[in-house]
């Protein structure tokens, strides 16, 4: 027979395995959430005492390390397509829901001027012009589009500096490698960047709305169904509504 003191040891490593064994909960985030995400994971760890770690990229790329299997449980999107996708190809286990909509702006830390918007970028005092790349960032995509509004697309091609992300673009835009850069209201009121240069909103007229979604991964279900379930509830909460509006979101 096992003594006592072997059956406290096996008890312990058993345990100590278990925990071990556990995975973190990971929500893999769009970058205009960069700063927003700190505000939602504080309220939703004190509601249910759960911690969220995040995992942050363009939303394309995230789609992308999904399908490659990456251990995310939740996936906030910058629009509905990405998530749209992994739903109908089995990895994700809900259809998306639009959480809040993202709103694209100007934003310069040279002195470059914004006062004739996105037109005035044609202007030959504005140097270059920075976007995230439109086939991995819905804001890319949507900062196209504005200029295809305006009528300047071609005219600033030979201006544009493509980012990964809006996170790169920022970078971009901080160390004055670019005048402009086309980047999400949610960045710029920051506490992290409120009064660094300028910014200008862009007219929502002049692009599609940029709804955002949010699904519950398969590998969620799978590892962390009760946490999973509990925050993509959570992110539809008047609570969490509240955050967003009060981070430079539109809500649905």
């Amino acid at each position: 027979m096992r003594s006592l003191k072997q059956l406290l040891i096996a008890s312990v490593l058993a345990v100590s395995m278990q925990v071990q064994a556990a995975e973190p909960f990971t929500v893999a985030i769009a970058a205009n959430l960069k700063y927003v995400f700190d505000d939602l994971a504080a309220e939703f760890k004190q509601e249910t005492g759960i911690e969220a770690q995040s995992v942050l990229n363009a939303s394309g790329k995230i789609a992308t390390q999904v399908r490659q299997g990456a251990p995310f449980d939740v996936f906030m999107s910058a629009d509905m397509e990405f998530p749209e996708g992994l739903y109908k190809e089995g990895f994700a286990v809900t259809a998306p829901k639009p959480y809040a909509y993202g709103l694209l702006v100007l934003w310069s830390q040279t002195g470059a001027d914004l006062s004739k918007g996105v037109a005035g970028l044609t202007d030959a005092a504005v140097g270059k012009v920075a976007i995230a790349n439109p086939k991995l960032a819905p804001f890319g995509k949507q900062a196209l589009k504005a200029m295809e509004f305006y009528k300047v697309k071609v005219a600033l091609e030979p201006k544009l500096v493509y980012g990964e992300s809006i996170t790169q673009v920022s970078q971009y835009v901080d160390s004055k490698a670019v005048d402009v850069g086309f980047s999400a209201k949610s960045i710029v009121v920051a506490p992290e960047t409120t009064g660094k240069g300028k910014w200008v909103a862009v007219p929502e007229e002049s692009y599609e709305p940029i709804a955002q979604g949010v699904v519950i991964l398969k590998h969620g279900i799978d590892n962390n169904a009760d946490a999973a379930r509990k925050f993509y509830g959570f992110v539809q909460s008047e609570k969490a509504r509240a955050i967003f509006a009060k981070n430079g979101y539109k809500l649905p």
